[in-house]
């Protein structure tokens, strides 16, 4: 099968991909029944694959294969993010795991074949995974900042009640399926933590044990219900992970919702019908589509010769001249120079009027780069001159209007109309797009700076900001033996969205932040973390697979994680009538599934889903350490 299937993708390196997932799989399978070399020849047999495809593969060499991704685990993290993405790429029937699922699936492939086959136990530092969480928990926050405010707004109630029905179905199922399947002691809180895939409730179930809180039963030791915590926790956490991102992905789809649509619905609700991003936000300093273009013509026309560039932008206010070729030199506009007849002019208007009066009023339309070849950039310069503050717009148009298109005005962060009479008010951030002379010079006049699209990112203000956010997460208080904290993922997430925000009020406040940057971050800081965590639970996932324990867990966690989800979704519709996707989102965080809210970010091309994902997240963390302590004491 596996030869057939290779011949006939041999050039697609997705299939090898495939076929290598197997063979480790195949390798570990078959070492438990019949040994190292046993798995070899099982490996030789599958398919009618021979040992030279992998030439020269011998017990020796998957062994020190294996080792060397124990003694560098840098390789083990990259082999599996090179590996992940493109499986995650792969689709049937339009369903993909992600980039996201796709690390962990072969993370774990590595990790358990390691453990199986040669019993390598892979064991990554905690930190290493705790920083680049920490990381894509910052840049998601830079993302959404002022979309947060917003969310809450409307939407804080329906967001609270969503939260309370995800984490208290998964405390019943769960609780008493482990009751009806009979399992021992332990196997509650521990599927409790895996199928919420929070791993702090094993250490508050631990503590009941360890303060005396929860004897255990005649017959077993406090070490066996520490493992039985341990075992529900492993296997519930590999099914509910990878489950929950495929649910989250697609569950707006399942109900008949265009994600795409629907983000972008709910990007207009929540800017309150703006049509501009807010300043300091990703992409807000993009171009985009513009109804005005450059078009270049050969002076001709009376009216125009023997005039200077200020004297017909009097004339034609919207048909700025932004170039000038007389021969073959160029002169800048700035120079205020006099037309000559045959000069050739660069002129910016709306494209429908050029088309139409353009070779009638100026003169023969020509294709001469050296006019035509004008960069334009886009930029947010923050009111900061008093004599400025009390203008309006069609009073600021003459004054420094010059080859400038307005593409939104805001005042505390919220687009205001940009209508002629609008008065500008101090601390203003006005948005332009036009040559880099002509922002400059609208800068010095405004009295700020004008902030251009970038590839730098401050590194300082980002350190400062998670450092912040981290000691806040970290401050926490106990009541009856659990502890309360808004936790450190949470802490970094709610500083990117504080920068955010201040930044959408004045963007010079804490540097420029270049958007592929706080994307490649967000990025790898998930898949990272994931790649960590696949290392470091592959064995447990093996060591927990005896009798019928290991299905009846499987089944209590998978369900446990989502059907309490399906039904908050149902009510967040029905109930509440909130959009498809912020109450994806508002799920997703009351399961605190960040890798879900990063599969329903890339299905609906937005971050708009994370706006809730704070406020659910931040509530269920507490209780969900509350029921996984009450779960052990009970059980």
């Amino acid at each position: 099968m596996l030869k057939k299937y290779l011949k006939k993708h041999h050039a697609n390196p997705l299939a090898i991909i495939g076929a290598l997932l197997a063979t480790l799989f195949l390798a570990g399978s078959a070492f438990a029944a019949s040994g190292t070399e046993g798995a070899l020849a099982e490996i030789k047999h599958f398919g009618g694959v021979t040992l030279e495809m992998f030439e020269p593969v011998t017990a020796e060499g998957l062994h020190a294969l294996f080792q060397l991704l124990d003694k560098q685990p840098i390789v083990f993290l990259l082999l599996a993010l090179s590996i992940g993405y493109p499986l995650g790429k792969l689709s049937l029937k339009g369903v993909s795991l992600g980039a996201t699922a796709g690390t962990l699936v072969v993370g774990l492939a590595i990790s358990i074949t390691a453990s199986v086959a040669f019993g390598i136990n892979y064991s990554i530092p905690g930190i290493v995974s705790s920083l680049f969480l920490l990381m894509f928990m910052y840049a998601l926050g830079l993302k959404v900042g002022p979309q947060f405010f917003a969310g809450l707004k409307s939407g804080g109630m329906a967001f609270i009640v969503l939260a309370l029905i995800v984490w208290s179905l998964n405390w019943l199922i769960v609780f008493f399926g482990v009751k009806l399947a009979g399992l021992a002691p332990g196997y509650a809180a521990g599927i409790i933590s895996g199928s919420y895939t929070v791993t702090a409730v094993i250490g508050v179930a631990t503590s009941a044990i360890q303060s005396g809180a929860y004897t255990p039963p005649s017959g077993m030791t406090a070490e066996q219900v520490s493992a039985n915590i341990a075992a529900g926790y492993a296997i519930s956490y590999v099914i509910s992970t990878i489950g929950i991102i495929l649910l989250i992905k697609y569950l707006p789809q399942m109900f008949g919702h265009d994600p795409v649509a629907d983000a972008k619905q709910a990007e207009i609700d929540m800017s309150g019908g703006a049509t501009e991003l807010v300043p300091g936000s990703a992409g807000s300093l993009t171009i985009g589509f513009s109804p005005l273009e450059i078009r270049a013509y050969k002076l001709q026309h009376d009216d125009f010769i023997g005039k200077t560039i200020e004297q017909l932008f009097d004339l034609h206010p919207n048909a700025p001249i932004l170039r000038v070729v007389r021969g073959k030199d160029v002169i800048e506009p700035s120079d205020n120079p006099t037309l000559q007849k045959d000069d050739i002019i660069a002129v910016r208007s709306d494209v429908h009027e050029l088309i139409l009066k353009g070779t009638e009023v100026i003169g023969e339309e020509v294709d001469e780069p050296l006019a035509l070849n004008i960069e334009l950039e886009a930029a947010d310069i923050r009111v900061g001159a008093d004599g400025i503050s009390g203008k309006t717009l069609e009073e600021l148009a003459k004054e420094i209007g010059f080859g400038l298109q307005l593409k939104g005005i805001f005042r505390q962060g919220v687009q205001i109309p940009s209508l002629a009479k609008t008065v500008i008010q101090f601390g203003d951030v006005v948005r332009v797009v036009g040559p880099d002379w002509c922002v400059q010079k609208a800068a010095i006049a405004l009295g700020g700076r004008a902030l251009l699209d970038t590839s730098v990112t401050e590194v300082m203000w980002m350190a400062i900001a998670m450092v912040i956010g981290y000691l806040v997460g970290l401050l926490s208080f106990t009541a009856g033996g659990i502890p309360f904290a808004l936790g450190t993922s949470a802490g970094c997430l709610l500083a990117g969205i504080f920068v955010s925000y201040f930044r959408s009020k004045n963007p010079e406040f804490s540097g420029p932040v270049s958007e592929g940057a706080r994307s490649f971050i967000q990025d790898i800081g998930l898949n990272m973390f994931i790649a960590v965590l696949a290392a470091n639970v592959g064995p447990k996932v093996i060591n927990s697979f005896h009798g019928d324990t290991v299905i009846w867990v499987a089944i209590i966690g998978f369900i446990g994680a989502l059907l309490p989800v399906v039904v908050a979704y149902i009510v967040g519709l029905k109930v509440f009538k909130l959009n498809p996707v912020i109450c994806d989102g508002a799920c997703t965080g009351a399961r605190n599934s960040t890798p879900g809210l990063n599969a329903i970010n890339d299905q609906s091309k937005s971050s708009i889903a994370a706006s809730p994902y704070p406020v659910t997240y931040a509530l269920t963390t507490v209780l969900v350490l509350i029921g996984g302590y009450i779960a052990q004491i009970l059980s």
